[in-house]
């Protein structure tokens, strides 16, 4: 068992957080950096999603995405539970649930998170806010 892992199940809580350029290929990193932070974690594939769902949302959806825009991601581990949160710089529009239409190619990012996660919510406004998400370490769901 990974240092890691040891220290999640004695109920440490270990938190990272880093900064990304509001680019596209952001997301790629940011799947990379949460991998590498929570490898071995049982849930990793649906903490991964998310936090692929909600940087590319930050980038399509907000003032991140513009040129000089910014938006950073924060891991905590805390013995059985997970949060990652993605802080963009705002925008027009609220994040929002959406059932998008069978043929539809986008629309399904926050439907996703919810269904995968153990709870999600945001904060802010249209200066700036911070979407997250809440997955259990271990176990079930």
């Amino acid at each position: 068992m990974s240092p890691v892992m040891l220290l999640a199940r004695e109920s440490v809580p270990l938190c990272w957080r880093r900064t990304f350029p509001g680019g596209p290929e952001q997301a790629r990193a940011v799947r990379r950096f949460v991998g590498c932070l929570l490898a071995g974690c049982p849930h990793l594939d649906d903490v991964l999603l998310a936090a692929d769902e909600l940087a590319v949302n930050a980038i399509r959806h907000t003032r991140s995405g513009l040129d000089g825009g910014t938006f950073a991601v924060e891991v905590a581990w805390c013995g059985d539970t997970i949060v990652m949160a993605v802080a963009d710089q705002g925008g027009p529009d609220e994040p929002a649930l959406v059932d998008a239409d069978e043929s539809a190619e986008t629309g399904r990012g926050l439907r996703t998170v919810s269904l995968t996660a153990r709870s999600w919510g945001w904060h802010g406004n249209r200066d700036g806010r911070t979407v997250t998400a809440v997955f259990a370490a271990e176990g079930a769901a």
